[in-house]
């Protein structure tokens, strides 16, 4: 069991204002493993008042010192590294080997990557007599998700780290194990004192006050969309620099000169992975009407592939959704897809037979799906995928630019012509042929999905701000 009731502030873990408690439950049993308190207004006062005296000095370090407490942390990290793995895997129900391998490496890429920008990043830009200065933003509070806990507050955390601010980070209450031991981590990497604060909350009583707190200079928040709505209007206020990383609904356009099967198959397994909770998914994939037939029997034959299985098992590749609230709104949503009468190709209502407990849904696939129908407008945020034909290309880009999210796109066939069709797509990261990040690349969104970037030189350039010396 995990008990982590103290909160990390001024570089000391300290008991919280009030007592109020949460469990923390694994999605693959429903049981209990562990506890953290909730904070409230009064906490993250203490944290922003840490991480503002703090910035005064450590917004004055060195590149070079900056760089050495970037590579303490990567080594506290390494030594760590399974323990990690087996927090996130427990609390948010990834498979162990997936945990390992994409989850808990997260943090190193992004670590690795704000490396290479810090090393050589100019700070400092001549023009004519005048001087351009890039320095760090401030305090900046970070409210993040329950779905790559570790690499939402990677993405966070070590740029700013980097960049020079200093920061308090409410991690989700539903996922709140790795981020602890992450705060440990921190710890025993010498992060001076005030520079890194964390307090465990929920929305309400931590998210909102961080989000309007005359003292925090930037706000940088990965989850829903509604819930990004009302983090910047409570910003607002102070005007204060607000990144969010929000929702999507993902098209993914298969084109004729494709390998129709393959690319049905990999678009499969990419929207079913993660148990199909990531915002980036392709939850829409679009396929000529005259291959239908085709996309359907390949749609099949891949789900049925992935079938959910005991999260500490090494050999399973899906585990379950990460609460009961979420599995109640994922079956709400594939009963309205029935109802509005898609075709039910795979997977369908209930859980899959042997995984009575547990939080874990069929991987589901519908066809037919007209792209106004509730499962193709809404974010599912679970392992199902909606499969809508199209005649023409123009009517493809259209369909998957029709949506109020533009977080990623995806698009299969001849490399030149799928390139090509990715420039009409609005949306913030393009894969051609399956293709992913490799943490260097800009990660964002267009409409609905957000506004500014994380990962590599753009995610770090969101902690400065930009002064002109005139000479």
């Amino acid at each position: 069991m995990y008990t982590f009731n103290d909160f990390y502030i001024n570089g000391a873990w300290v008991k919280p204002q009030d007592g109020k408690t949460c469990e923390v439950i694994n999605p693959a049993t429903e049981r209990s493993i562990g506890t953290i308190s909730l904070g409230n207004a009064a906490d993250v006062n203490r944290a922003v008042a840490a991480a503002k005296k703090a910035f005064d000095t450590y917004s004055q370090t060195s590149r070079e010192e900056r760089i050495a407490l970037l590579e303490r942390i990567k080594g506290c990290y390494t030594a760590r590294y399974e323990e990690v793995a087996q927090a996130i895997s427990q609390e948010m129900g990834a498979p162990i080997t997936f945990a390992r391998k994409a989850q808990a490496g997260t943090w190193l890429m992004h670590l690795e990557q704000t490396l290479a920008v810090l090393r050589d990043y100019p700070f400092v830009e001549k023009h004519a007599t005048h001087e351009i200065r890039k320095e760090p933003i401030g305090v900046c509070g970070f409210i993040t998700p329950w779905n790559w806990p570790v690499n939402q507050i990677a993405c966070k955390v070590i740029p700013a780290l980097a960049a020079g601010c200093t920061c308090v980070l409410k991690p989700s209450e539903i996922a709140p194990i790795s981020a602890a031991i992450l705060t440990e981590i921190m710890d025993e990497a010498g992060v001076p004192a005030g520079v890194y604060n964390m307090v465990n909350g929920d929305g309400p009583g931590v998210g909102a006050a961080i989000s309007s707190h005359p003292d925090i200079d930037m706000v940088s928040f990965t989850g829903s969309t509604r819930a990004g709505v009302a983090i910047a209007k409570a910003a607002a206020d102070t005007v204060k620099r607000v990144a969010q990383e929000l929702g999507g609904k993902s098209a993914n356009i298969i084109l004729e000169d494709a390998d129709i099967a393959k690319a049905v198959a990999r678009g499969v397994k990419q929207c079913f992975g993660n148990a199909g909770q990531s915002c980036n998914a392709p939850t829409r994939m679009l396929v000529p009407e005259r291959h239908l037939a085709t996309a359907i029997n390949a749609a099949r034959t891949a789900a049925e592939s992935m079938q959910p299985g005991d999260s500490a098992d090494e050999n399973s590749v899906m585990g379950p959704v990460v609460s009961e609230l979420q599995f109640n709104k994922i079956q709400a949503l594939i009963n309205k897809g029935i109802a509005e009468g898609a075709e039910l190709v795979a997977g369908g209502p209930g859980k899959p037979e042997g995984l009575e407990t547990g939080y874990f849904i069929k991987p589901t696939v519908f066809a037919n799906v007209t792209n106004d129908m509730t499962i193709a407008r809404e974010e599912v945020f679970g392992p199902v995928l909606s499969i809508i034909t199209y005649k023409d290309e123009d009517e493809a880009v259209a369909i998957a630019n029709d949506s109020e999210y533009g977080l990623a796109g995806y698009v299969s066939g001849a490399v030149e012509h799928a390139k090509q069709v990715a420039k009409r797509i609005r949306a913030g990261n393009i894969h051609i042929n399956g293709k992913d990040g490799d943490g260097s690349n800009p990660f964002g969104g267009f409409k609905q999905s957000g506004n500014g970037r994380e990962w590599g030189v753009y995610g770090f350039e969101e902690f400065l701000e930009i002064k002109a010396i005139m000479a």
